[in-house]
């Protein structure tokens, strides 16, 4: 892992992605605009080589948006992304291709990104045989050897997706992402879906890759206490901002944002002795095609004032490594 000096493998700045709505015929009768929806505002994060960043929030704050920007699948509309001090939205032809290898998603559910007329050997083989990984009398050796690396045996190569459970598709779907030897590995909500004891397996199955291959990891999810576990880092994100970002044990500790607070302590809690009765975060999660002026989470805040009204803040510092995007932080 590399010292906190050196450069970040991954560095976004102001990435923005807006969504255009498609006009009814009632909108174009009535001569009304489409509706813009302001999915990622002015998002920048950094992600050191070797380490975790886990990004957390609310259902529909962006999370799954900015992972779809990073990995090209959308195109930003304003920012700049640069990956290994290349400009990732400047890239073409065989350089962009070479980003697609080294950085790679893995989606929430694994089933509907395989082939299921696709044996999973096939599906691995035919990734490696694309980006010339190996000759190819070397391919089927290296697809046991992809299994081996998931905790699947062998076997598995021969059969097809709909023969496997939930957590063993997503072994699938890591090992396919793996296949192509990437040094970025983009998980967007890989666990949600799974029950706990299978969460916990594929959470160990990250940090043991992690520390094998070396890999950087930017963890998408929704569990707080997933992120704690895996993420040296964690972002806080809402209605398509980054509020808060820090150090984990330090963010857990001390949240600075109120948003945060608040999802923290709405998190259950695995210590019956320790669960509370604190309320949730008050009031509606507003539209995003109608954000509100100034701080997005002030209609939810009970601390909001003045200009917080008026005027966005911006992620300023609380401690060494910890900022918030907030006029009067928690602590």
């Amino acid at each position: 892992m590399k010292g906190e000096s050196a450069p970040p493998l991954l560095a976004v700045q102001e990435l923005s992605k807006v969504f255009v709505a498609r006009r009814s015929t009632l909108d174009i009768l009535q001569r009304r605009p489409a509706k813009r929806l302001s999915a990622l505002t002015h998002v920048s994060l950094e992600v050191k080589r070797g380490q975790t960043l886990g990004i957390v929030g609310e259902s529909g704050c962006g999370k799954s948006t900015l992972a779809r920007c990073l990995v090209r699948l959308y195109q930003p509309d304003g920012g700049r992304v640069h990956f290994d001090g290349q400009d990732v939205l400047a890239l073409e032809g065989a350089e962009r291709r070479r980003y697609h290898r080294r950085v790679q998603m893995v989606f929430q559910d694994p089933y509907s990104s395989l082939n299921p007329r696709l044996t999973i050997g096939q599906t691995l083989g035919e990734a490696i045989r694309f980006h010339n990984l190996r000759p190819g009398a070397k391919i089927v050796a290296r697809v046991a050897e992809l299994l081996d690396l998931v905790g699947l045996p062998p076997s598995a190569a021969d059969r097809y997706p709909h023969a496997f459970s939930g957590g063993q598709r997503q072994r699938i779907g890591i090992a396919r992402a793996l296949a192509v030897e990437p040094e970025l590995i983009v998980a967007d909500e890989i666990v949600s879906a799974l029950d706990v004891s299978v969460q916990a397996q594929i959470i160990n199955l990250l940090l043991d890759l992690q520390s094998r291959l070396e890999l950087t990891i930017l963890f998408i999810a929704h569990d707080l206490r997933v992120v704690r576990h895996l993420s040296h880092q964690v972002a806080v994100m809402y209605l398509g901002s980054i509020v808060e970002v820090g150090q984990t044990e330090q963010l857990f500790a001390r949240p600075a944002h109120p948003y945060t607070a608040a999802l923290l302590a709405a998190a259950p809690e695995l210590d019956p002795a320790r669960r509370g009765t604190r309320d949730a975060i008050k009031g509606e999660l507003p539209s995003p095609f109608a954000l509100p002026s100034g701080c997005p989470f002030r209609t939810r805040c009970n601390r909001a004032a003045g200009k917080c009204v008026t005027v966005p803040p911006t992620l300023a510092p609380i401690a060494a490594g910890h900022r918030a995007a907030c006029y009067f932080p928690v602590s």
